[in-house]
């Protein structure tokens, strides 16, 4: 499960640093792709997997469900950590996300997620305020 968030750095070539309590989970090599609110998701090679599987099941005939798949699909790229422990993030994704030199890393439980730090603090802010409200409507979850 991953979890907590962390701050760190893009080099001119789209380098970053994976945080070390995320690299284990991780591996060698990982999925990262277009994410929800203008992040990028990021996803082991065998949660990758069950994803597939479960959007593979999307009906053809919806077109929303088509959309969804070849923006999600088109952008995904599978990584490798370097032995700096630092992954390259393409260009389209960077621009994607809006990413320049400073990133929050944050853990989502099966996934991770890759903001621009800029924008992580903008959302963050925004949704502090309504944390328990969310929390409210989610009762039907039994959360």
């Amino acid at each position: 499960m991953f979890m907590g968030e962390f701050q760190h750095q893009l080099d001119a070539k789209g380098r970053m640093i994976v945080p070390a309590k995320f690299r284990e989970q991780l591996t060698e090599h990982f999925v990262i792709t277009r994410g929800l609110d203008k992040c990028l998701f990021g996803y082991t090679l065998d949660e990758w997997a069950i994803i597939e599987e479960k959007l593979k099941a999307l009906p053809l005939t919806k077109k929303d469900a088509r959309k969804f798949m070849r923006m999600f699909f088109s952008g995904a790229v599978e990584v490798e950590v370097d032995k700096q422990g630092r992954i390259n993030i393409p260009k389209h994704l960077m621009e994607y996300a809006g990413l320049s030199k400073e990133a929050t890393v944050v853990g989502v439980s099966s996934r991770i997620e890759i903001w621009d730090r800029a924008q992580w603090h903008h959302f963050y802010e925004a949704t502090e305020d309504e944390f328990e409200t969310i929390a409210e409507d989610l009762i039907d979850f039994d959360l």
